[in-house]
């Protein structure tokens, strides 16, 4: 079976280095690639078409929410999960509000959340 392609959207280097670690460490999941926009997350995920993207609410310019508004009209496929630093539990309810399907806070970002997230939310892949 295909591994989960994934992008990760944030504006701090050392999350999308994180978050690359931990998704070579997830069994089943590969880095499609890493911007830190949302500017630049809507050109990636039509050029690289990951299955699922982790997008961070506090972009400057376009934010994660916007940004996932215009993602499930270009590729309404595609798995989007907010991550947050905050732990502000309104925004959870804005996730569902714009598309994504979860919100967490990227210090709960695991393999085992990762995996979770998929088995509950993933596309099927033929």
């Amino acid at each position: 079976m295909p591994s989960v392609r994934v992008l990760t959207v944030d504006d701090h280097p050392a999350f999308r280095d994180a978050a690359r670690a931990l998704i070579d460490a997830t069994p089943g999941f590969e880095v499609a690639g890493d911007v830190d926009s949302g500017e630049d997350a809507v050109g990636a995920v039509m050029r690289l078409r990951p299955d699922l993207v982790l997008m961070d609410v506090g972009l400057s310019g376009i934010d994660g929410y916007e940004a996932t508004r215009r993602l499930r009209f270009v590729r309404p496929a595609t798995v989007i999960v907010l991550v947050s630093a905050s732990d502000d539990a309104l925004e959870g309810e804005t996730a569902e509000t714009c598309g994504a399907v979860a919100w967490i806070r990227k210090q709960d970002l695991r393999p085992s959340l990762l995996q979770e997230l998929w088995q509950i939310h993933g596309t099927p892949r033929g």
